[in-house]
């Protein structure tokens, strides 16, 4: 997500660090091509005018020019307005202090309304909620399905009355249901339609004002560019939505929705869809995202990543093992079993510091490859794995046909196991004497 942009500012950046002293013609060179990334990356023109205009006043003034840094100044400031074109802060869900909450969901066909839905229910279960999901989409074939489908997955009840009751009596019905058996949040998924009609907004103005939801969330394909700011602007004239979800994030290069509709509607964004998981549903943060954007990393959203993946009572035995240098391939595997779970490698790189676009081009993240090392260890005996040593030729053509692979990549896998344990013996040799634990977890796989 917003690798064009990220690149491009980038480039921009550079120049600006690079210069001793700015003149106001610099600064308007730099703000000409920072216009055009932002045009490029599809914000909406009228949010980059204004974009620009706020930090052109600000970058020709006094401050500026007395700074020993003006370069970084300048930058400062674009990330002052990013931030502030997202929105200051994280907008968390209102719940209601008497529960049930009922927060509708709305939103055109192909959005992703319904794997938000069920997306959204699996986050609120995982804070100790107790979720239940409404099927209100008595027009669209197997909708109903889709949605049970999914609440059967996630272990979340769904409620429905087929279809030939109305939305309005479905959603009564969930709300005394949901009464009677200790749901506290109802997640209404309702219809949507191919394109914004009378009809559709009619009947959602009509469950609105009979439900009286306590939260209203659009859901909006980010990869629609300009049309899902368009899209955002007329649900929220007509119901006044509460916030936006915007999926398919991890597909849209650009990024520009993200950028226009806050900007646009007023109304923040609450959560983004970054992949087909269902757990790949994330609360926006504007901060962090603002320093992806200008290539500073996500390093709280990748401590939080590893804190929900990572096992402590593991780990901890990890770092024994480490300052022990009893490390086997179990171990190995361990480790890369649970990067793994943190989301795609590429995704976590990107939350690094100084990992940008650019930086990125050069590093291939094969995720078949490291399925590869799974399945190669997987298909060892346990003294195999603790002990690599017994792995002759005639063990080796076992393995590599158990997993499904060449000899020459279990031999390779070996290499990297052996560079693995030598590093770990050359920095366990360092750390002698320099107080407690290492504190150190490293995915080997990745050397």
């Amino acid at each position: 997500m917003f690798e064009s942009l990220q690149e491009k500012l980038g480039n921009i950046f550079r120049k600006l660090r690079g210069r001793g002293k700015l003149t106001e013609k610099d600064v308007d060179l730099a703000l000409r091509e920072v216009r055009q990334a932002l045009l490029e990356a599809d914000v909406s023109l009228k949010v980059v005018r204004d974009f620009v205009r706020k930090v052109r006043e600000k970058a020709v003034g006094e401050a500026v020019w007395k700074s020993l840094t003006p370069g970084q100044l300048v930058i400062k400031f674009v990330k002052d307005e990013l931030l502030e074109l997202m929105g200051s802060s994280s907008s968390r869900l209102e719940l209601a202090s008497q529960p049930p909450t009922v927060i509708m969901i709305v939103g055109l066909h192909g959005s992703g309304k319904t794997t938000s839905s069920g997306k959204l229910a699996l986050h609120l279960k995982e804070k100790g909620h107790h979720p239940m999901l409404v099927a209100t989409d008595i027009y669209r074939p197997a909708a109903i399905t889709q949605l049970q489908v999914l609440g059967e997955k996630l272990e979340i009840p769904v409620y429905t009355l087929g279809e030939k009751q109305t939305p309005v009596n479905i959603c009564k019905g969930a709300i005394k249901a949901a009464a009677q058996t200790g749901r506290d949040i109802i997640i209404v998924d309702t219809a949507g339609r191919l394109h914004i009609d009378e009809d559709l907004m009619k009947e959602l103005v009509d469950m609105r004002d009979s439900v009286q939801p306590h939260q209203i969330l659009l859901v909006v394909d980010a990869m629609t560019g300009q049309d899902a700011v368009n899209i955002a602007e007329r649900f929220n004239q007509a119901l006044n939505i509460d916030g936006v979800v915007l999926t398919k994030l991890d597909g849209d290069a650009r990024g520009g929705a993200a950028l226009s509709v806050k900007a646009v509607t007023g109304k923040p964004i609450k959560f983004v869809g970054t992949g087909e998981k269902l757990e790949a549903l994330e609360v926006f943060h504007p901060d962090r995202m603002t320093s992806r954007i200008l290539g500073m990393g996500d390093v709280l959203g990748l401590i939080e990543k590893a804190e929900a993946s990572f096992d402590m009572e593991k780990a901890e035995e990890f770092e024994r093992k480490l300052r022990t240098q009893e490390l086997s391939l179990d171990d190995f595997l361990q480790q890369l079993q649970q990067v793994r779970s943190m989301g795609p490698i590429d995704q976590l790189l990107g939350m690094i510091p100084g990992m940008s676009a650019g930086a990125m081009k050069n590093v291939a993240v094969d995720e078949k490859q490291l399925s590869r090392i799974e399945a190669i260890i997987q298909s060892m005996t346990p003294l195999e794995r603790n002990s690599p040593v017994v792995l002759n030729a005639s063990r080796k053509r076992r393995v590599a046909n158990g997993s499904g692979v060449q000899v020459a990549d279990v031999n390779r896998l070996l290499k990297q196991y052996d560079m693995a344990k030598k590093m770990v013996k050359q920095i366990a040799h360092m750390g002698k004497g320099k107080g407690k634990g290492m504190g150190m977890n490293l995915p080997f796989p990745f050397q």
